[in-house]
């Protein structure tokens, strides 16, 4: 039969091409709508927008103050760093976002991660800290990379997340008891070591306080739209200012105390009042001594790639769960929340994301359009002109049960169910990430946990799925075998050894290789399946290749041309194939590719 004579070159992309329109893409009226969501509903906003929008911002924004405030407790910060934090990612989101829900504002999570450089570096290595994640996020929202979110799996983010709470939960008990010495490390361990070491100094006054105000917490969040009627409105509207009302009570019962003399909680203090300077964030500090700018990226270490990549685990998967079907642009959050952080460091902001809490809140109030977050921005900034001296009064205690109330409901306890009764083999990332994150620190915990969860699909890889039928054709012994998926360099040596296996335990005459699913493969492959072709024609027997791809052909032809030589069309069956086949025409140089 006549060879082939089509040209098996391999083609290489013209990246001068595709660069270029990559760049000519970016000037163009799609991608600046899509890129500047606001000129997609702008169009339509009117009064009743507005109206939505500026009852949910300012919803937001009574749960967004004291949350802040407490916030920036767990950042070793002093109380008005939470509230530089909160405005101006609002204003931002409000005209780059793309999920009208989400509210970007300092969390948990960040304030956790802020620990570190905030003891080594003072306010100036949060601040800086914020500058870097908005650069690094832009950067990367410039080259695309939001699907980079897609190899990191939800028993790992659900296993930082569980674990991250476990740990601000702990980190906070100290706050709770009215312990004072408990130590200032973000670590889980070093936390209740400190703890247990300090129990002794519990507060009686503040436990009682925080404990009350933790149990009402939890009551009014489980009551939420329970009941019938105006009694449903009611309990919706008194689970919304909630965290208000609890630190409002707790300041107004100190207030009352102190002027009878009587401070029985640890207060808050004074909170500086007015608004923060506008300055370029701090590229060089003293803290205990000076640091210079490459002094301070070394000091936040491994925190300039972990905070902004968890910051956009939060927003990406934030906006997933409110998108009600849509498609999420991971580049479009990543472009406006590297622009919030950025903008946000230039008034002494800490690195901020979507907040769950918080956007569920924006989420029930009905809010419209992501314009909500400048009603929620101007609220803060009220408060920071007008309301910081009433601040002094509110009891450490009442802060950290808000704290903890948020976290106890943040841990996803469906999720653990829902892997548990699906796939089972998914409790094992998240098992590894939970232990990781809480013993070796959030920023390695993470790392620890993806990786753990990539040797699942490298794994299944490295293992294709290999089916086999031995058949009597025409008195001749057929060995039909298929991959069920493409080749690479990891399954290589495996699939080898599965055809060698066969091949001794079956003893067939011909060895028929379905390549019907095969569509890649490499270097690593096309060397062992030259290998495998050599060692069965040893044992005086045929190989044929059947329904192989066009592409995988000319990867063998380039190889081993003299060796992988076509002789027979793609037949319809594997009984055509032995039908067509000519026995004398095989020699020790060449193998039939069908």
């Amino acid at each position: 039969m006549d060879k082939q004579s089509f040209d098996h070159r391999e083609d290489f992309p013209n990246l001068r091409r595709i660069i270029g329109r990559q760049f000519e893409s970016l000037w163009t009226k799609q991608n600046a709508i899509r890129r500047l969501p606001i000129l997609q509903w702008a169009s339509q906003y009117n009064l009743n927008s507005l109206i939505s929008d500026a009852i949910a911002g300012i919803t937001v924004g009574l749960t967004s103050i004291p949350q802040s405030i407490a916030y920036a407790t767990v950042a070793n910060l002093e109380p008005q760093y939470g509230l530089y934090s909160n405005f101006m990612g609002s204003f931002v989101y409000a005209f780059l976002g793309s999920v009208k829900e989400i509210t970007v504002a300092p969390t948990a999570v960040m304030a956790l991660m802020v620990q570190q450089p905030v003891l080594d570096l003072g306010p100036a290595g949060a601040v800086l800290l914020s500058f870097l994640s908005g650069c690094i996020m832009l950067l990367l929202a410039c080259f695309n990379f939001g699907f980079v979110v897609q190899f990191i799996s939800m028993p790992v983010i659900t296993g930082f997340i569980t674990a991250a709470a476990i740990t601000i939960i702990s980190s906070q008990l100290k706050s709770l008891m009215g312990i004072a010495s408990a130590g200032k490390s973000s670590g889980f361990v070093d936390t209740w070591i400190n703890l247990y070491e300090n129990v002794g100094e519990t507060r009686l006054w503040d436990s009682v306080l925080g404990i009350s105000s933790l149990f009402l917490l939890i009551l009014l969040t489980l009551i939420k739209g329970r009941g019938d009627g105006k009694w449903k409105i009611f309990t919706k509207y008194l689970c919304l200012l909630r965290n208000a009302m609890i630190v409002l009570s707790g300041g107004l019962i100190a207030y009352i105390c102190s002027t009878r003399g009587m401070y029985p909680f640890k207060l808050t203090g004074k909170v500086a009042s007015g608004l923060p300077s506008f300055e370029l964030p701090p590229f060089e500090t003293n803290h205990g001594k000076h640091y210079d700018f490459i002094d301070m990226i070394r000091t936040l270490g491994s925190s300039v790639i972990s905070v902004p990549l968890i910051s956009i685990l939060e927003i990406v998967s934030i906006g997933k769960a409110f998108s009600r079907g849509r498609l999420v642009d991971a580049t479009q959050e990543m472009l406006s929340l590297g622009c919030c952080n950025v903008a946000s460091s230039f008034v002494s902001s800490i690195p901020t994301t979507a907040s769950f809490a918080r956007s569920a809140i924006n989420s029930s109030s009905g809010v419209v359009t992501p314009f909500g977050g400048v009603f929620t921005g101007a609220l803060v900034l009220l408060a920071l002109g007008l309301l910081t001296d009433y601040f002094f009064f509110i009891p450490k205690t009442t802060l950290a049960a808000v704290i903890i109330a948020a976290m106890i409901f943040i841990i996803e306890y469906r999720a653990v169910a829902e892997m548990w009764r699906i796939k089972r083999i998914d409790i094992v990332p998240f098992l590894v990430t939970v232990i990781a994150c809480l013993f070796l620190g959030l920023e390695v915990g993470i790392v620890v946990g993806i990786a753990v969860n990539l040797c699942f699909p490298l794994y299944l890889t490295s293992r294709p799925r290999i089916t086999h039928r031995v058949m009597n054709i025409n008195e001749t012994t057929v060995l039909l075998v298929r991959p069920d998926s493409d080749l690479a360099f990891s399954s290589a040596e495996y699939f080898r050894e599965k055809i060698l296996k066969l091949v001794h335990r079956t003893l067939p005459q011909i060895v028929l290789i379905d390549g019907e699913w095969v569509k890649f493969v490499d270097s690593t492959v096309v060397r062992n399946l030259s290998s495998t072709v050599s060692d069965i024609k040893q044992q005086q027997r045929h190989v044929l290749l059947w329904r192989w791809d066009k592409h995988v052909r000319n990867a063998l032809y380039r190889f081993k041309k003299d060796k992988f030589l076509p002789l027979f069309k793609n037949e319809e069956s594997v009984e055509k194939v032995i039908e067509n086949w000519k026995p004398g025409y095989f020699n020790e140089s060449y193998v039939n590719i069908v």
